[in-house]
C-alpha cells in the first residue's frame, strides 16, 4: 500500500508539475511578448475584471469538485448532478455579469469595460463544462491527461494572443487569448477524458455533496473576493496603468508560486484523503510535503525577489520598471502560500470544512483591515501589507492542524527554519551579486548564478535532509 501511495504521488507530481510549468512558461513567455507590444492601460481594463470572473468561477463549482474526490464510495449519479449543476450556475452567472456590465463600466468610469465584460464572462460557462472532468481526472491522480490539454490551449491561445497584438488589437487580443486557451482545453478534456454524463439527477446527492462543499464554496468565495480586493481598490481609487504594473507584478511572482503550491494542492489532497484515518502515518506524510514544497519555493521566491528590478526592465522594457519595485515585495508574500495551502489541504481531508471556513473568515477579516491601514499610502505600502497579511495567515491556518494532527505552529516553523535561513541568505547574496557587476545584463545573469551555486552549495555543506529528501524523489523518478 505504502509502495502503490508513493508512486502515485511520484507520478502525479511529475505530470502536474510537467503541466503546471511548461503551460506557464509558455504563457509566461507570450506574456511577456503581448506586454512589450501592449501597454500597462490594456492589462489593467482586464484586471478590473478579474475579481467577477474568480467569484463566478467559485460559485460554479461551490466545492462539488473537493467533495466528489473525497468521497471514496462516489457514483455516477454524483458525477452527473454535479455536472448539470455547474451548467445551469453558469449560464445562470454569465447572465448576471451580462446584464451587470453598464453598473460594472460605471463602477470603474471605464465605458470599454461595457463590451469586455460581455466578452470576457463567457469564460464562466465554458468552465462549467468540465469541473467533473477534472475531479475525476484528478482522483486518479491522472495529470498526464490535463497536461495534453492545458499544453495545447496554451500553444492555440498564445499564437493567437501574439498575432492580435501585433496587428492592433490592443486590449481584445488579451481576451482572444483567455477565451481560446479555456476553449481548446475543454474540448480535450471531453474527448480525452472519456466520461459522459448520464441522464441523472439526484437531489439526495447533490444535499450530501453540498453539505461538504458548500463550506469550502464560501471559502473560495472569501478567498477569491479578498485576492481581488487588491485589484478592486487599485482599480478605484488608482490609475489604470498603476493597476496594469500590480497585476504584471503579481502574474511573475505567481509563476514560482501558484504554480508549485498548485502542485501541491492537486497532489496532496487526493494522495492525503487515501489516508485520512490514519493519523500517524498522515502526519508523517504531510510535514514531509511541507518540507520539500518550501525547499523548493523558498529559494525560488527568495531569488526573483533578488532579480526582480533588472529582471522585469529588461523582459518588458523601462516602461514597466515600477513593476519590478511591486515584485520584489510580492515575493515575500507569496513564498508562503505552498505552506498555507497544504495546511488547508489537511482541513479538507479531515472532512472540517467548517473549521476551513472559519479560519478563512478570521484571515480576511485581518486582511481588509489591512488593506485599509495602508492604501492611503500607496500601491508600495499594500504590498508591503499583504507580507503581514501572509503571516498572520500562517499563524491561524497552523492553529487547528496543531490540534488535529499535532503538528503545530511551532513545530512547522522549526521543520522550514533551515530553509528560510538558506533561502535568505542566497536573496542577500543575489542582491549584491547585482549591485557590484555593473550593467544590468551582466547583473542579472552573475545575480541568477550566484544565488544557485550559494544555495546548492550550503545545503550540501550543511548535509539538509531537505535536498537529500529531494534528490531521492528525484532519482526515484
Amino acid at each position: 500500500m505504502a509502495e502503490s501511495l508513493k508512486h502515485k504521488t511520484l507520478k502525479g507530481t511529475v505530470w502536474s508539475s510537467l503541466e503546471r510549468f511548461s503551460v506557464q512558461g509558455i504563457q509566461f513567455l507570450v506574456m511577456i511578448i503581448m506586454a512589450r507590444i501592449l501597454t500597462p492601460d490594456d492589462y489593467g481594463l482586464v484586471g478590473m475584471l478579474a475579481i467577477f470572473i474568480a467569484i463566478a468561477q467559485s460559485l460554479i463549482d461551490s466545492g462539488f469538485s473537493q467533495a466528489l474526490i473525497r468521497k471514496q464510495d462516489r457514483t455516477e449519479i454524483d458525477n452527473s448532478t454535479v455536472f448539470y449543476f455547474n451548467i445551469a450556475v453558469g449560464i445562470a452567472l454569465y447572465l448576471i455579469l451580462f446584464f451587470s456590465a453598464p453598473l460594472i463600466a460605471r463602477f470603474y468610469d471605464e465605458p470599454m469595460l461595457v463590451p469586455l465584460t460581455r466578452v470576457v464572462c463567457l469564460s464562466v460557462v465554458i468552465n462549467s463544462l468540465v469541473v467533473v472532468q477534472r475531479a475525476l481526472l484528478t482522483i486518479k491522480i491522472d495529470f498526464k491527461t490535463q497536461a495534453k490539454a492545458s499544453l495545447t490551449g496554451a500553444i492555440l491561445s498564445g499564437i493567437v494572443g501574439i498575432t492580435m497584438a501585433h496587428t492592433g488589437f490592443g486590449v481584445w487580443s488579451i481576451v482572444a487569448q483567455q477565451l481560446v486557451n479555456l476553449s481548446a482545453i475543454a474540448l480535450l478534456l471531453w474527448i480525452l477524458s472519456h466520461w459522459r454524463p448520464s441522464l441523472a439527477y439526484s437531489w439526495a446527492s447533490f444535499r450530501e455533496l453540498f453539505s461538504f462543499g458548500s463550506k469550502l464554496a464560501a471559502s473560495g468565495i472569501l478567498d477569491t473576493v479578498y485576492r481581488n480586493l487588491y485589484l478592486i481598490v487599485i482599480g478605484k481609487v488608482f490609475r489604470a496603468s498603476d493597476l496594469g504594473f500590480y497585476t504584471r507584478a503579481h502574474q511573475f511572482a505567481e509563476f514560482p508560486s501558484s504554480n508549485v503550491t498548485g502542485i501541491v494542492q492537486r497532489v496532496t489532497f487526493p494522495v492525503l484523503c487515501t489516508i485520512q484515518d490514519d493519523d500517524e502515518r498522515l502526519r508523517n506524510v504531510y510535514r514531509r510535503f511541507l518540507r520539500v514544497s518550501a525547499f523548493v519555493v523558498f529559494p525560488l521566491m527568495m531569488g526573483l525577489a533578488g532579480v526582480a528590478r533588472p529582471f522585469v526592465v529588461l523582459i518588458l522594457k523601462e516602461q514597466w520598471a515600477f513593476a519590478g519595485v511591486l515584485l520584489q515585495i510580492i515575493c515575500f508574500a507569496m513564498m508562503w502560500y505552498p505552506v498555507h495551502a497544504i495546511n488547508l489541504n489537511l482541513l479538507q481531508v479531515k472532512g472540517r470544512s467548517d473549521l476551513f471556513l472559519k479560519l478563512e473568515i478570521y484571515k480576511k477579516l485581518i486582511g481588509v483591515a489591512v488593506i485599509a491601514a495602508t492604501v492611503p499610502f500607496g500601491i508600495t505600502a499594500m504590498c508591503y501589507g499583504s507580507i503581514l497579511t501572509s503571516i498572520i495567515a500562517l499563524v491561524i491556518n497552523t492553529h487547528y492542524t496543531g490540534k488535529l494532527i499535532h503538528v503545530g505552529f511551532l513545530m512547522q516553523m522549526r521543520d522550514l527554519l533551515p530553509t528560510m535561513a538558506y533561502s535568505f541568505s542566497m536573496f542577500l547574496v543575489v542582491i549584491a551579486t547585482i549591485y557590484l557587476v555593473p550593467g544590468l545584463l551582466a547583473g542579472l545573469f552573475a545575480g541568477i548564478a550566484a544565488g544557485m551555486v550559494y544555495f546548492f552549495t550550503i545545503t550540501a555543506v550543511t548535509r539538509s535532509r531537505d535536498l537529500k529528501e529531494l534528490i531521492t524523489l528525484v532519482k526515484r523518478k
